[in-house]
This record gives structure tokens, sequence and C-alpha cells, in this order.
């Protein structure tokens, strides 16, 4: 039985606490959280003990969920780690690189597991695409949200662009050649509406927009590779695929012929189906089931050190473009 105690329980969460009391061979220990108002909330909503020290759920615990805003990771982590307890961390991993390098070099040095939670790998819509060869060359990426205050500690690319760089690193597994972007801050002191563009050493290249002072929802992923494109819709949970018609089977493929300047090609369109899951909760079992399998997390430390690392260089020359400007 996997002891779990979750540190803030904000918005975010709730959503944890609610997983985590449902989940097999896990018991929910308890929760920390320095506001009194919402901790008695929760407290009597959930019938779970609050802790006043941090330190002192740390001691009862094998596994630590911290939920809290991220100026908090670090503090809560290191002390997760430091008493060699395994530590779910929601991205981004770190408020600055220093913390997130030490953070890395902490695990390396335990003998713990830690995940970042970056959710988008548990989209269903995402996770349709498992049995797919992706071998992208050029990716356009939309994540568009209302303004919500609940977030905003943190520039819009570690709030929400971070999700598609920790996407595309994961599909494109080369080192990034160079990076161009430009951002505004709107409602807040941080860029709050971002462009990217991100060229790779095999040749990829992609192109992201996110924003959070919206009037629309959207988080769409567009991936164009030879013979393919493939469209993630994150928001609706939905897949599609353009593709040359191949060897491989394609049931429930719509096909139909296309005059190109090298004749006669048919096309297949196709929806892989999505499986019905909730992606929450999905995180949280894969790093239940690390710890008890003693498998490598699905999101590690070095995959969210990698995604910071890549949003601190697009928030860099979004700083440069701004003092030259």
């Amino acid at each position: 039985m996997l002891k779990v105690g979750v540190f803030g329980v904000g918005h975010l969460g709730k959503f944890h606490l609610n997983n985590w009391k449902e989940m097999d061979n896990v018991e929910l220990v308890g929760f920390y959280d320095p506001n009194d108002a919402m901790a008695a909330d929760v407290s009597a909503r959930y019938n779970l003990k609050r802790f006043d020290n941090p330190l002192d759920l740390i001691r009862q615990i094998d596994a630590a969920d911290i939920v809290a805003p991220t100026n908090f990771h670090f503090e809560l982590c290191q002390l997760a780690i430091r008493n060699g307890k395994h530590v779910f961390v929601e991205k981004p991993l770190a408020n600055t690189m220093e913390e997130a390098r030490e953070l890395v070099k902490l695990v390396k040095e335990s003998n713990i597991k830690m995940q970042v939670g970056h959710v988008e790998r548990f989209n269903p819509a995402f996770l349709a695409t498992k049995n797919l060869a992706l071998n992208p060359m050029f990716i356009e990426v939309h994540r568009l949200a209302e303004f919500n205050a609940r977030g905003t500690e943190v520039s819009v690319i570690l709030d929400l662009m971070i999700h598609d760089i920790d996407i595309i690193l994961s599909m494109v597994q080369s080192g990034v050649k160079h990076i161009s972007s430009s951002g505004v801050a709107v409602m807040t002191d941080t860029p709050d509406i971002a462009n990217v563009r991100i060229e790779f050493h095999n040749g990829c290249v992609a192109n992201l927009t996110s924003s959070r002072i919206s009037l629309k929802k959207m988080r769409k992923m567009r991936i164009f590779q030879k013979d393919a494109y493939v469209g993630i819709d994150f928001l609706e949970k939905k897949t599609e695929v353009i593709r040359m018609k191949s060897d491989e089977a394609a049931p429930g493929a719509f096909e139909f012929d296309l005059e190109t300047p090298k004749g006669k090609k048919t096309i297949q369109v196709m929806n892989p189906e999505s499986p019905t899951v909730n992606a929450i909760r999905l995180e949280l079992e894969s790093f239940r089931d690390a710890i008890q399998n003693n498998t490598r997390t699905v999101v590690s430390e070095t995959d969210g050190f990698s995604a910071m690392e890549v949003a601190h260089q697009i928030l860099h020359k979004i700083a440069h473009n701004t003092i030259n400007s």
C-alpha cells in the first residue's frame, strides 16, 4: 500500500485528492496547505487530516504529491527527496533553472522516483497516436486560453506552452539548433501571449503560439511528415490522420484518389480511437506503478528539466528582444 500526501489543495490539488482516494493500492494519509480557510474546507469535505508542517506529513508517507504554486516546488521537493520520499510535482519542475538543476542532482543521488505533471502526455488524443510512426518535420501548435488569474505567477511559456514543448521534445528526439521568439505582457508582468519557432538539428521545425488572454479556447497540434499529416485536438480529445495509402491495414479508413505531379495517389483518412481515460488519474496511476514496479516514470525529472530548459531559452529570447526594441 503506497502512502501518499498531497501538498497544496487548491483547484488542481482537489482533482488530485479525488483521484488518489479512488485508487487501488494507495492510502491517502493527509495534506498540507498553509491557507487555513481552504484547509478547513478540504479537511471537512474529504474527512482528511491536515498537517500544519510539511515535514510532519513527509515523515508519514512514501510519496509526496506537490500541487503547490511553482515558487514552492523546490522547497517541498527537496524536503521530500532528502527524506527518501518519491515525488510527483506539477509542471514546471521548479521556479528557476538553478532549482531544477539541483532537483535533478538530488534525484540522481537518491533512490527515489520523480514524475513531473505534464498531463498532456496522458491526453486521450495524444495516446491515440501511440501506434503511429511519428517522424515530424514540421509542427504547428496553437494553445489558447481565456484569462484566469490562477497560474499567472509564471509566464504563459511556463504556464501553457511548456505542455507543448514537452510533447514536441518527446516526439522529435533531436537537439535544439535555434530558437526565435516574441512575446507581450498584457495582463500581467510576464508574457501573456507568445509565438515561438524552434529549429532542431534533424531539420524539424516547430511553430508554437500560446495565449492566456484569448476569447476562445484552443489546444491543437498539427504534425506534418513525409507522406502523412496528424492532427491532435487536446481540447476535444480527437485525432485525425491523413496519409498516403500504405501496405498496413487501416480499419475504418476513408480512401480517395488524388492526382499529384507524381501521378495518382490513394489517400487514407483515419480517426484513431481515443481511449476513454481520465488523464490526471492515468498520470497518477503511472507514478504509482513506477514506484511499485521499480520502472522509469513516464515523465521523469530529466524530461521536466529539458522542457524547462527550452522554455527558459524562449524567455531569454523574448527578454532580449524587448530590451532591444
